[in-house]
């Protein structure tokens, strides 16, 4: 036998008995060919017995086949018999549908998030195609990125897709204005000056709304590398925030960086999402020409003026007396130096320095 279709379910044990029928060898024959006791050889044509990894490399010497078409043989019945269990067809089915979920999505942050429903994996597929779109667990989010900073080579992530879609599902359910462009350009030139402590963080969902701009804070899932995002839903701009980072000054430059893409016209009336990583570790960021609009735009909306003069030696009485003059959060001044070089990150004057947590979680 050299040949046996591996597709036709029958028992191992069957295509021995047409071997050794062919051979006209009794089961006793075989057995002493083999050296096992003559019960063995008779259990194993009977079903009795599975045939092991030791007993087909015996019958492929015996017969001139391989160990495998015995094993093949072996399986491919016992798999057969598995699927017409009914009770494990239907479990075997949830399973496939809980490695869709996940394929698609990243359902355990989703899940504790709310934004899915635990347990029935039919009400999360609901979920999902109703958070990501209807043709999502087939790959087809239509969740669309149009750009992304330092992880700009890597392909977007189930985290990265799932955290996007929340900013928009929770951006859909927020009623504001009839977007004016103008009235929120005027409203971003005072934001940094509005911006005294990290509760004033709250009020700017409102502000924002009042031109047509909606605020969204989605808590930064783990691994996801986004500290904001930018797009238009509806006719109405959407900037949504992670809170990575945490530090007041860098949330809020995610915040000002995001309202520069709405300012200098980086994204329109399209599912495409604009996603930045802005935090990163040596400060060493390449960035697109537009991303680098972005930034410059955000530096000067903070702060109009610069720093002005800055002394040999920075301490802390020459930065709350400089944050008064101008207008803004000490911590802002020492984003800024920081940022240039004039301070070392590792500075004293950025220790215990305020997060952007308790401002954030006032957004609805």
């Amino acid at each position: 036998m050299t040949d046996i279709h591996l597709a036709e379910v029958f028992p191992a044990g069957e295509y021995l008995s047409d071997e050794l029928d062919e051979r006209g060898w009794t089961h006793a024959d075989f057995a002493e060919i083999i050296g096992r006791p003559t019960q063995f050889v008779s259990d194993i044509v009977n079903g009795k017995k599975e045939i092991t990894r030791t007993s087909a490399a015996q019958f492929a010497a015996a017969l001139g086949t391989s160990p495998e078409l015995w094993l093949n043989l072996q399986d491919a019945y016992l798999l057969w018999k598995q699927s017409q269990n009914a009770d494990l067809t239907t479990e075997l089915d949830e399973v496939e549908r809980r490695a869709r979920l996940r394929s698609a999505a990243a359902i355990s942050i989703l899940t504790k998030r709310g934004f899915v429903s635990t347990g029935d994996v039919r009400a999360q597929e609901r979920d999902i195609r109703a958070l990501l779109g209807p043709n999502a667990l087939d790959g087809d989010p239509d969740i669309l990125f149009a750009a992304r900073r330092s992880n700009g080579s890597e392909s977007t992530t189930i985290t990265q897709r799932s955290w996007a879609a929340c900013v928009r599902a929770t951006a859909r359910s927020m009623s504001v204005a009839e977007y004016s462009p103008k009235a929120f350009r005027t409203l971003a030139m005072t934001l940094s000056r509005r911006l005294q402590e990290p509760a004033d963080l709250g009020q700017f969902q409102e502000l924002c709304a009042g031109t047509g701009v909606k605020l969204v804070y989605v808590e930064s899932f783990p691994g996801g590398k986004l500290d904001g995002c930018t797009f238009v839903d509806g006719g109405n701009p959407v900037i949504g925030l992670s809170g990575r980072g945490k530090r007041l000054d860098k949330v809020f430059f995610t915040l000002m960086h995001e309202v520069s893409h709405l300012l200098l016209e980086h994204v329109g009336d399209t599912p495409e999402i604009l996603v930045d990583d802005l935090t990163a570790d040596d400060g060493t960021l390449t960035s697109s020409e537009q991303e680098r609009a972005a930034d410059d735009l955000a530096a000067e909306l903070i702060l109009p003026d610069g720093l002005g003069p800055v002394p040999e030696r920075i301490d802390r009485h020459w930065v709350e007396t400089r944050s008064s003059e101008i207008g803004v959060a000490p911590i802002i001044i020492i984003g800024r130096l920081q940022s240039v070089g004039a301070l070392s990150w590792g500075s004293t004057l950025a220790r215990s320095a305020p997060t952007a947590l308790s401002g954030l979680e006032r957004w609805v």
